[in-house]
């Protein structure tokens, strides 16, 4: 193995790894955020907000989808990352080998689902109204592009484990790049509404998954997965499966949390305040993309020592990626807190959707600032391998916290309730994080150092 890229994930000093691997995860993440964003903005400027509003209706479908490809990737790249830490090159490519078949496979029969009951699925996540015909244009399209969407999402994570985080952020940014073409092309220039919006994105999944394709076959990549690496193995599946299934609860997780919201906005204030939700999402993943950026960057460090038994390198890991996450939180925080009022006029014209979303934006980043302690904690079982505690951690804040929230706190306060139900529902997992993470702290690597 050379020296340089695998290795030294035992080796260099770890702010200075933590920011290698962290600052082309976080330039990945921007530029599908700003990828997005800017979508988000093409569509409602060019196409309307209720378009804005349908789109965010058939999301959670397709995110969940491609979690499958997502999760498969996050649970196979846990065991990459220990087996190159063992110096196990063999396990490491009969993992990716069987992430490609699981991930194909199941993607395929959930699509063959997701089509033939389209028009149950649509109304189900809040594509109510004149809304329906909108989301199902853009719903049917990008369905067909989403197993190759799950190939790019589990593929990418595999290259993070091996060590190859720059190779892993061109995967991101070549399709993002393409699809903000493709939506000028398509949506402005063609006029194809939201029909040209749903291509750019489908086609955006092809220009990622050629790269990928030319990355492994180019002899980049350490994985080398033999014929036999791609039939399916039993023990290696179920350990792929407990540790992905985290990743795949949590997308579930936020699909069930979608629909919910989009269907609470809808009967308290119409498609008006579904275009808030839509806008008040993208927000969200673009402005916190540092944070899961060095979530990224900290999944294959922790996993790599923890295979090669360098209990102090985890430990320093953990402690060093909080306090980088907490403090670009924190300065995010206070740029959404300046900017509240500037921000929803860029997306819509509409003047009552700017003045919702301006109110939205300070209830929902009210507790961003804490966030990095739960993405670490989460991440940390799911690098050594715990899948219970992981998954445990990741329901906590939409499972334990946020759902009954939505519940409990719109009879009484109306919208304003559902913005509220978002920071105290981080609050409160955080506070479970901690407590999870300490003890496990003490437990796995201050007792064995």
């Amino acid at each position: 193995m050379r020296k340089g890229s695998t290795e030294l994930l035992g080796t260099l000093p770890i702010p200075k790894l933590l920011i290698q691997q962290a600052i082309p995860a976080s330039i990945g993440i921007l530029v599908m955020s700003l990828n997005i964003l800017i979508d988000t903005i093409f569509v409602g400027q060019w196409i309307g907000s209720n378009a804005i509003a349908a789109i965010n209706v058939v999301l959670p479908v397709s995110f969940f989808i491609a979690a499958l490809g997502m999760s498969i990737g996050i649970g196979g790249a846990s065991i990459i990352s220990r087996s190159l830490g063992e110096r196990n090159l063999e396990k490491a490519a009969q993992t990716f080998g069987n992430q490609i078949s699981l991930t194909l496979v199941m993607t395929t029969f959930v699509i063959i689902f997701g089509l033939a009951y389209v028009d149950q699925i649509i109304p189900i996540f809040g594509g109510n109204g004149s809304l329906f015909d909108l989301a199902k244009t853009y719903y049917i399209i990008v369905m067909y592009g989403v197993p190759v969407l799950a190939f790019c999402m589990m593929s990418n994570n595999s290259i993070r484990a091996e060590g190859k985080p720059k190779n892993a952020m061109y995967a991101m940014l070549l399709p993002s790049a393409s699809n903000l073409i493709l939506d000028y092309v398509f949506i402005k220039a063609f006029d194809w509404g939201m029909m040209g919006a749903a291509w750019a994105t489908t086609l955006s999944y092809g220009v990622c998954a050629s790269y990928i394709i030319y990355f492994f076959l180019s002899g980049k990549s350490s994985l080398k997965p033999t014929i036999k690496a791609f039939i399916p193995k039993i023990d290696l599946v179920h350990e792929i499966a407990s540790l992905g299934s985290v990743t795949l609860v949590r997308q579930a997780m936020v699909s069930i949390t979608v629909l919910l919201v989009n269907n609470i906005l809808f009967t308290l204030g119409g498609e008006s305040s579904i275009t808030v939700y839509a806008i008040i999402s993208r927000m969200l993943m673009f402005a916190t993309f540092p944070i899961f950026g060095i979530t990224q960057g900290f999944l294959p460090i922790a996993g790599y020592n923890y295979g090669a038994q360098n209990w102090q390198r985890v430990r320093k890991s953990i402690n060093i990626s909080i306090a980088y996450s907490s403090i670009m939180a924190s300065l995010i925080f206070v740029a959404i807190f300046l900017f509240s009022d500037v921000i929803p006029a860029i997306f819509s014209k509409d003047i009552a959707v700017s003045d919702q979303t301006s109110v939205a934006l300070r209830y929902v980043f009210m507790a961003l600032p804490i966030i990095g302690v739960q993405l670490i904690g989460a991440a940390y079982f799911q690098a050594i391998g715990k899948a219970l505690p992981a998954l445990l951690l990741t329901l906590s804040r939409q499972g334990l916290f946020f759902i009954p929230l939505l519940f409990l706190l719109p009879p009484h306060f109306g919208i304003l309730g559902v913005w509220m139900a978002f920071p105290l529902a981080d609050l409160c997992s955080t506070v479970v994080t901690v407590y999870y993470l300490n003890r496990a702290v003490r437990k796995d690597l201050i007792s064995k150092a």
